[in-house]
């Protein structure tokens, strides 16, 4: 039968209410990645002689070092590392805790009890709000953001607290904004610094107000640090645990996805609080059996050569010094970000003498349609689109004709703003 047939089944009745209950797969509403992707196949169609030139994927554009690549073969030729990992390897774990001393200066996580691995970051946000959120708890999350543990919260009969993240205010969360109400019921707040799409970078004295509040609240606080080691001009990557009373209040989840061209592999970890810790340890215990060891020791390969991240984030600052220096040619307001390899963009108002744009999405859309340019769109708080330059270019010179072919396929329109 096809899925309208089914719909007419007991089965169509019995899904949670979480997903939809009995309307599951009935919305018609399509979301904005769905549109983003509807544009693009139809633009791609419309101009199958034209490059799309993809500005919105959130992945890496290259392979993994090939040392990592190399350690990955030799370890899954081994027949002892066939089976379930688990919770982890010890080798993995003193790889993630020489990793956050060598690169962010973090002293003093134990391995054995301060470190699990994780398939990616994504999974672990997913877990978390299992260790902590019963019907009625708040979860305080970011807006825009990765919405992941939020999700969960809700299904778990939880609620989502949004503090919107604002241009004037460096895109950092405004601690005071937050309801003491709310405040008294969350037990969890959702970071990421840098920030994905905004590309803001957090500092320490942020990182000190926020210990600060999690103590007076009691929160758990919950720093997703995937872009963390992906940062230029001088600014030293910085770990939420590096600040004084951080492990006390909370953990930070690290992903080899972004800092390593490893997305596909799926591995990460989260440090921090040993209780956290622990709590994770036996939810992942009962969701799943562990990555590949012989990824594991891959990975840790990786952790103990930091120099291959150096290498990356080199290469996207160079990227995004020429994307921001052609944005502002054509009179947008592009600052280069200090971490992350997203840049974030006030959208324009209109085309003079043209068409306008009523929102982020309006001019993402115009972008994929008519310029074979995609992004994504946030309007979330405020109207904006974001940019990664993580698009396909093979070397230097390749780097500058993508760039320049942005340049001239937006040089022939005035953008009002």
């Amino acid at each position: 039968m096809s899925i309208e047939q089914y719909q007419n089944t007991y089965i169509q009745n019995n899904f949670a209410d979480r997903i939809g209950g009995s309307n599951y797969g009935k919305d018609t509403a399509i979301y904005k990645f769905e549109k983003i992707k509807r544009a693009k196949a139809q633009a791609k169609k419309d101009f199958p002689e034209v490059e799309l030139i993809d500005l919105g994927v959130g992945e890496p554009d290259e392979m993994a070092d090939a040392g990592i690549v190399a350690k990955l073969a030799e370890e899954a030729a081994k027949p002892e590392n066939r089976g379930y990992a688990d919770n982890g390897i010890a080798e993995f774990k003193e790889a993630a805790a020489y990793y956050l001393k060598e690169v962010f200066g973090v002293e003093g996580i134990d391995p054995e009890n301060e470190v699990l691995h994780s398939i990616g970051s994504k999974p672990a946000l997913a877990m978390l709000p299992s260790c902590f959120i019963n019907p009625g708890d708040v979860t305080i999350m970011t807006v825009p953001g990765y919405p992941v543990m939020g999700t969960h919260t809700k299904y778990l009969g939880g609620k989502v607290y949004n503090v919107e993240l604002k241009k004037e205010n460096n895109f950092l969360p405004d601690l005071n904004s937050i309801p003491e109400e709310i405040a008294k019921r969350a037990k969890l707040f959702y970071l990421n610094y840098p920030n994905n799409p905004t590309g803001a970078s957090a500092t320490a004295e942020f990182f000190n107000e926020v210990v600060a509040w999690a103590k007076k609240h009691d929160v758990v606080i919950v720093h997703d640090a995937p872009y963390a080691a992906l940062t230029y001009d001088g600014l030293k990557p910085l770990s939420f645990l590096s600040v004084p009373g951080a492990k006390d209040v909370g953990v930070e989840l690290h992903s080899l996805s972004k800092s390593y061209n490893m997305t596909g592999w799926r591995i990460g970890f989260i440090a921090g609080n040993p209780l956290v810790v622990k709590a994770f340890g036996d939810v992942k215990d009962n969701n799943d059996s562990g990555q590949f060891i012989a990824i594991q020791k891959a990975a840790a390969y990786g952790l103990y050569n930091p120099q291959i991240t150096e290498k990356i984030a080199a290469k996207y600052s160079r990227r995004h010094e020429m994307l921001v220096a052609v944005l502002n040619e054509l009179g947008f307001k592009a600052e280069k970000p200090k971490g992350s390899f997203f840049l974030y963009v006030e959208a324009p108002k209109g085309i003079k003498g043209g068409i306008r744009f009523e929102s982020g999405e309006d001019f993402s859309q115009f972008l994929i349609r008519e310029k074979l340019i995609s992004s994504v769109p946030w309007d979330d708080a405020g109207h904006f689109v974001r940019f990664s330059v993580t698009f396909i270019a093979n070397g230097e010179e390749d780097e500058k004709r993508v760039i320049n072919e942005i340049k001239n396929r937006l040089s022939d329109v005035e953008f009002e703003f």
